[in-house]
């Protein structure tokens, strides 16, 4: 039984799991976005932002830890000068996740992770029905008709 095993194995040996994770947040913090499959980037996503949360913290034990994790010096010098500075006032949600669509070899779902700039806002748009835009249409052509005729007989 797996009581109390959290993580997806994503079919492979605990060493190669966790190498990837690595190698991948080091992209991810080094790039600023990455894509991946779903899987990986749900887990990815645990990992990035215990990172930035770390880098939050900035003290050397802090520096440490994500050191034992990201193996490139330039991106954890990056995480806790550049990218941990960015979200001092945000408390979590640090990612993103779009879905992009299927792979085309194999049709696994592909997804982009990136790290959260600022807030989407969403486009304000106008809430139109049908039937009020089957009415515009309908007046306008009327209107036209009914212009036409009347300007034939002034000239």
């Amino acid at each position: 039984m797996r009581h109390g095993k959290a993580g997806r194995r994503l079919g492979r040996k605990t060493s190669h799991r966790v190498a990837m994770f690595r190698n991948m947040v080091t992209s991810l913090l080094d790039h600023g976005k990455i894509t991946t499959t779903d899987a990986k980037a749900k887990e990815i996503r645990v990992v990035a932002e215990r990172m930035i949360t770390l880098g939050k913290r900035g003290d050397l034990h802090s520096m440490r830890l994500a050191a034992s994790v990201i193996r490139e010096k330039s991106v954890v010098s990056k995480l806790f000068s550049t990218i941990a500075p960015r979200y001092k006032e945000r408390p979590g949600g640090y990612t993103r996740i779009i879905k992009l669509g299927v792979r085309q070899g194999d049709a696994a779902p592909l997804s982009l992770i990136e790290l959260v700039e600022e807030e989407l806002k969403p486009a304000k748009a106008k809430v139109v029905s049908p039937l009020s835009t089957k009415l515009a249409t309908q007046s306008v052509s009327v209107a036209t008709a009914v212009a036409a005729p009347v300007s034939d007989t002034q000239e």
